[in-house]
C-alpha cells in the first residue's frame, strides 16, 4: 500500500502540484482579473443589473446583429466588467462560432483596457491546461484527479498513526523533517482534500462517464429535459423568420430582482433575439446558494410574457449541482473563501513535499550521491521546474500584464506565452545547474520577482499600493500584500534550502577525506 501510495502521487505529481496551485488561486480569479485590467475604475457599489442588462442587449444589437444566441454575465461586488458571449457564423461547417469580450457596465462599450484573460487562464489552466485540445486536457486533469483519490485513500490506510502524525513536526531532521511537513499538511486537510479531488471528478462526469446518459436518455426531449436540469442555457428553437424587436430586458430583470434580490442576477441569455420566437432566460446568481443547479425565469423576448420559473431540479441533479458547488466554492463569502485558498494551498503544498521526498528519501541510499542515476535526476529537476519554476511563471504572468505594450496584437495571447517561456526556462535552468544551487536561485528569483512586482505595479498603473489603501480598493492593496507576504515565503525556503546544503556538505566532507587504509597497511 506505501508503494502504491508513493507512485500514485509521483507518476502524475508535477501535474497535480500545477493542477492544485492554479486552481488554489481561482478562488481569487475574479479580484486577479480586475487587478489586471487596471484601467477599469473599482465599483464602489454594485449598479442597477436591470440598467446595465439592457445597456448590454442594446450594444449586442449592434455588434451581433442576426445572432442566435447572446448571453451575458452582469457584474457584482467581485466584478466591474460585463463578460458577454455569443454565437457567430462558423468559418467552416460543422464548427461553432462565437465572439465574447468584456464591457463597461456604465457605458455598454467594450472596455478600454489591456487586453488579458486575467484570472480566467489559472482557472481554465487548473483543468484543461493550455496549448493541447480541450478535451484532451479535461481527460489529463481527470487522470491526474484519479491518481489523487488513490494517493489520499492509500495514504490513509498507510498512515496508522493519523492522530498522532497531525501533531507531530521534526525540524532538521531531513528525510524526518520532509515526511512529518508531508503528513501534517495531509491530515490537517484530509476532508477536503478527498472533497476537493472528488467533487473535481464530479464536475466533468458526463466527460468521464457519458454511457449512463447515453443508455437512459435516447429522445431529444428527453435530453433537452437533462439540460433544463443541468444548465440554465435555453435549447435554441428554429427561428420563425419573423422579425420582432426584443421587449425590454430590464423588465424581465426586474422582475427576477423582486424574486431573488437587486443584486441576485447572474446572468441574462436571449436566444433568437430580434425574431418573433426568441426566448430570453435571467438566471440567479452563484453567490450565497450551496448549489451550481440553475435557478432561472424564463421569458418569451417579444413580448416579455414570463413562461416558466425553475427553482428546482431532481433529486441526482441537485445532488450534482451541490457538489459541483463544492468544488468552486462560489457560494462563499469573503472569510470562507480565504479559508479555501488555505486549505487549499496546504494541499498544494502537501503534493509538494511528497514530491520532495522522494527525492530526499532516495539520496540516502545512493551508492555515488554526487553521480545520481537518470530517473532519480529526472525526478528531481522535473521537482525544481514544477514547484520553485511553475511560482516565478505564474509571477512571470503578471510581470507581463504590466510590461506587455497596449494597445497590442494578441496581447493576451502574449501574456499566456510569456508564462510558458519562463516556465520553460526554469526547467533549463534546473538541467544545467546543480541541484541545490538550482532550488535555491530558483527560490531567490520566484522571491525577488513577488517582493518588484507591487513596485512595478506602482511604476505602471495609477493604482499604487498606498493610493489602494487611501481609496479603500481591498483588491489592488490585497494582491500587493499577498505579494510580498508569498515573496517572505519563497525567501524563507530558499535561505532554509541552502542552509540545508551546507549541514549536508559538511557531513559528506569527512567521509571523503577519510584516509585509504590499504592491505597492505591493514596487515603490517
Amino acid at each position: 500500500m506505501s508503494t502504491l501510495h508513493t507512485w500514485a502521487g509521483l507518476l502524475l505529481g508535477w501535474v497535480l502540484y500545477a493542477m492544485f496551485l492554479t486552481g488554489t488561486v481561482s478562488y481569487f480569479k475574479d479580484e486577479l482579473s480586475q487587478w489586471m485590467r487596471p484601467e477599469l475604475p473599482r465599483l464602489s457599489q454594485i449598479p442597477d443589473q436591470a440598467v446595465v442588462a439592457q445597456r448590454l442587449a442594446d450594444e449586442l444589437g449592434n455588434i451581433a446583429p442576426g445572432t442566435s444566441q447572446w448571453s451575458i454575465r452582469l457584474p457584482d461586488e467581485r466584478n466591474n466588467s460585463v463578460y458577454a458571449f455569443w454565437r457567430t457564423t462558423p468559418r467552416n461547417p460543422g464548427q461553432r462560432g462565437f465572439g465574447e469580450g468584456n464591457f463597461d457596465p456604465a457605458t455598454g462599450q467594450r472596455v478600454a483596457s489591456r487586453d488579458t484573460l486575467g484570472g480566467e487562464f489559472f482557472y481554465r489552466f487548473h483543468f484543461q491546461f493550455h496549448y493541447m485540445p480541450v478535451v484532451w486536457g479535461r481527460w489529463l486533469a481527470g487522470a491526474a484527479a484519479m491518481f489523487m483519490l488513490v494517493a489520499i485513500v492509500s495514504g490513509v490506510i498507510t498512515h496508522k498513526k493519523i492522530f498522532v502524525d497531525f501533531f507531530t513536526f521534526r525540524w532538521g531532521k531531513r528525510q524526518r523533517s520532509w515526511l512529518d511537513a508531508h503528513n501534517s499538511l495531509s491530515v490537517f486537510g484530509l476532508p477536503f482534500h478527498f472533497m476537493i479531488t472528488y467533487t473535481g471528478l464530479v464536475t466533468l462526469m458526463a466527460l468521464y462517464m457519458p454511457w449512463g446518459e447515453q443508455v437512459a436518455f435516447k429522445t431529444p426531449a428527453e435530453r433537452q429535459q437533462l439540460s433544463a436540469e443541468l444548465s440554465a442555457f435555453i435549447q435554441p428553437d428554429k427561428p420563425s423568420g419573423q422579425k420582432t424587436a426584443l421587449a425590454s430586458v430590464a423588465d424581465m430583470v426586474r422582475q427576477a430582482q423582486e424574486r431573488w434580490g437587486r443584486d441576485s442576477i447572474g446572468r441574462v441569455t436571449a436566444v433568437h433575439p430580434g425574431d418573433a420566437a426568441a426566448r430570453v432566460s435571467v438566471a440567479r446568481g452563484e453567490a450565497g446558494r450551496v448549489s451550481m443547479s440553475p435557478q432561472y425565469m424564463e421569458f418569451e423576448g417579444a413580448t416579455g410574457k414570463l413562461l416558466t420559473v425553475r427553482e428546482s431540479v431532481g433529486a441526482a441533479a441537485e445532488t450534482r449541482g451541490v457538489l459541483y458547488a463544492l468544488h468552486l466554492g462560489r457560494f462563499s463569502d469573503t472569510e470562507m473563501r480565504w479559508l479555501y485558498f488555505l486549505v487549499s494551498f496546504m494541499g498544494t503544498a502537501m503534493v509538494g513535499t511528497g514530491l520532495v521526498m522522494w527525492t530526499v528519501k532516495r539520496r540516502q541510499k545512493l551508492p555515488d550521491p554526487g553521480c545520481p542515476y537518470f530517473g532519480f535526476r529526472l525526478v528531481e529537476r522535473l521537482n525544481i521546474a514544477s514547484i520553485a519554476g511553475l511560482s516565478i511563471a505564474m509571477t512571470a504572468f503578471l510581470w507581463a500584464n504590466r510590461l506587455l505594450p497596449h494597445p497590442f496584437e494578441s496581447r493576451a495571447d502574449w501574456e499566456v506565452h510569456a508564462f510558458f517561456i519562463v516556465w520553460g526556462l526554469t526547467l533549463l535552468h534546473a538541467v544545467v545547474r546543480p541541484a541545490r544551487s538550482a532550488w535555491v536561485e530558483q527560490l531567490w528569483a520566484a522571491s525577488a520577482l513577488l517582493f518588484l512586482l507591487p513596485l512595478l505595479n506602482a511604476f505602471t498603473t495609477q493604482r499604487p499600493l498606498w493610493h489602494s489603501l487611501v481609496e479603500g480598493d481591498r483588491v489592488f492593496a490585497g494582491i500587493d500584500m499577498m505579494c510580498w507576504a508569498l515573496a517572505l515565503l519563497h525567501a524563507v525556503l530558499a535561505i532554509r534550502t541552502a542552509r540545508q546544503g551546507a549541514i549536508s556538505q559538511s557531513r559528506i566532507k569527512p567521509k571523503r577525506q577519510a584516509p585509504v587504509v590499504t592491505s597492505r597497511e591493514a596487515a603490517g
